[in-house]
């Protein structure tokens, strides 16, 4: 008993934390039976707040948001009418699929093993954390792709370079989860939140400031940097030691891999030559093709709002599908065109459960927005956040930690946005003359960090299918947990620093954009 007690004061409070996260989380239920839950617990809600006559008014538009109940003929027909196209049309479902089946081809094919034995074996464990930071930063380009592309990634990478997989595949989600609020280029993000900052402003012809979509750019770019250096130490000192060195289920360390073959290095040649003008044909379509076109206004062309930004997902299945099959042929793995149908099964039958979880996990976050619940929570929140005498920095950190504590019940940037934008964006010019655009970024900021770990995205639970699919049948939540947790803190902590600094130096967010209103 004694010894006991030495080893636990001897375990710092941190470790003692992260051990606590992980044991609770781990008790939670199978994904879908959590979410079933979940949906019954927000149908009760329902039930209650609806009979209570509960609701708010929108302070930004004067409207009365009023508790739906579930329990009652509008809510029971409006769930037997959705049912299947909550599920159907439920976005991250075609999306990880489609993209399992590129990158798992790769993987049957044998072209990622021979990539890592004969072109990255030779990044060092102690950079490769940065590295993958830093590309999960700015492939964020790719907006919910990265996320689903990334970390599986990384998680190979890691096992290439003797570190646990699934240390890996915290450390691809948490900075491609970071790069929604930086980035070296503006993405389809900048557009969809500048359109809805600009809508709140359209509403005040009186404010005489317009919100650009370049307006957040100086400070991404910064971010971008911040993003690899605070995500890659994070991840050295915080994931990797805890995770410590791989064991296969078998209990047998990791045969060193053979050198490459002549036939593989060919085959190899081969891929990249056809990945190569497979790059030139995009390219080509971007310039002069439709894939350049802005869509909804055919007779321009730009790069934001093009049809290869808009549509990326298609364009990524063909650059990992195209390689795989002409490495997996090159080599002798797929001799005939029907070898590659059981390739794309094997991958797909790994993902049944994440299947299942979309199904639950759909009809609760339809759920969850029908009733209004969520929109009466943003709103009270807004309310104490109104009532609370701060300005300036301070004023920003309590909102970037609101909009953290928001998020990890609203797992959608775009619909959080859209509910506090109309609320913020006048509120805070107002009080502390903070220009619009600002007050876009510092939502931002506590979006993005807190997204790593937010348990109702469905992202989370694809990476733990990946975890246990591949790696570690007996990971949980709680896997994942203890490892996003300390980086998502670390990210939150030195990016309201950053912002303090950028605050006191006075330094403009974008091009022709401050902190403040101008005058």
């Amino acid at each position: 008993m004694k010894n006991q007690k030495k080893a636990s004061a001897k375990t710092p409070f941190f470790d003692r934390f992260l051990n606590g996260l992980e044991k609770v989380c781990g008790k939670l239920p199978p994904p879908p039976l959590l979410f079933a839950g979940l949906f019954l617990f927000v149908a009760l809600l329902s039930l209650i707040l609806g009979l209570a006559g509960a609701g708010a008014v929108n302070p930004a538009t004067g409207e009365e948001v009023r508790v739906q109940n579930f329990f009652s003929n509008q809510g029971l027909t409006w769930f037997v009418s959705h049912m299947i196209t909550n599920f159907s049309t439920f976005a991250p479902l075609g999306l990880v699929l489609t993209m399992t089946i590129a990158i798992g081809l790769c993987e049957e094919s044998g072209l990622i093993t021979a990539l890592l034995k004969d072109r990255l074996k030779n990044i060092s464990p102690v950079l490769l954390p940065f590295v993958i930071a830093f590309v999960g930063t700015v492939g964020n380009l790719a907006s919910d792709t990265a996320l689903v592309v990334i970390p599986p990634i990384a998680a190979v990478l890691y096992l290439g370079a003797g570190k646990h997989p699934v240390a890996g595949l915290i450390c691809g989600y948490a900075a491609t989860n970071g790069g929604f609020a930086a980035n070296l280029m503006i993405s389809g993000t900048d557009g969809l939140l500048q359109g809805i900052s600009q809508g709140v402003l359209n509403n005040m012809p009186q404010a005489g400031v317009k919100v650009e979509i370049t307006d957040n750019w100086f400070f991404m770019i910064a971010s971008t940097f911040l993003c690899t250096l605070t995500v890659g130490l994070a991840c050295h000192f915080l994931v990797d030691k805890r995770f410590g060195a791989y064991r296969p289920e078998n209990g047998l360390l990791p045969e060193k891999p053979e050198p490459i073959t002549p036939r593989e290095k060919l085959a190899l040649k081969k891929a990249g030559l056809a990945l190569l003008l497979y790059i030139l044909a995009v390219a080509a379509l971007t310039l002069c093709g439709p894939l350049g076109l802005i869509q909804g206004d055919e007779s321009r062309r730009g790069f934001v709002g093009s049809y290869l930004l808009n549509y990326l997902v298609p364009v990524l299945f063909f650059f990992f599908i195209i390689p795989g099959i002409t490495y997996g042929f090159a080599a002798g793995v797929f001799v005939r065109p029907r070898d590659i149908v059981p390739a794309m099964v094997r991958q797909l039958s790994a993902m049944g459960s994440f299947i299942a979880f979309c199904f639950f996990c759909s009809q609760f976050q339809a759920l969850f927005v029908w009733t209004n619940i969520d929109k009466l929570m943003a709103i009270g929140g807004a309310g104490l956040i109104d009532n609370i005498s701060l300005h300036g920095f301070l004023l920003t950190i309590v909102f970037i930690l609101f909009v953290g504590l928001i998020n990890l019940m609203m797992s959608s940037g775009s619909a959080k946005w859209g509910i506090l934008a109309p609320i913020f964006i006048p509120m805070l010019m107002m009080t502390d003359r903070f220009h619009p655009a600002f007050i876009q970024l510092i939502y931002r900021l506590g979006d993005s960090p807190t997204n790593a770990f937010a348990p109702l995205s469905p992202y989370l639970w694809m990476m733990l299918t990946v975890a246990q699919s591949k790696y570690d049948k007996n990971a949980t939540i709680g896997t994942l947990a203890k490892g996003l947790f300390p980086v998502a803190m670390v990210l939150q902590f030195a990016w309201i620093a950053f912002l303090g600094l950028w605050m006191l130096l006075n330094l403009p967010i974008g091009p022709g954009a401050g902190i403040y209103l101008p005058g």
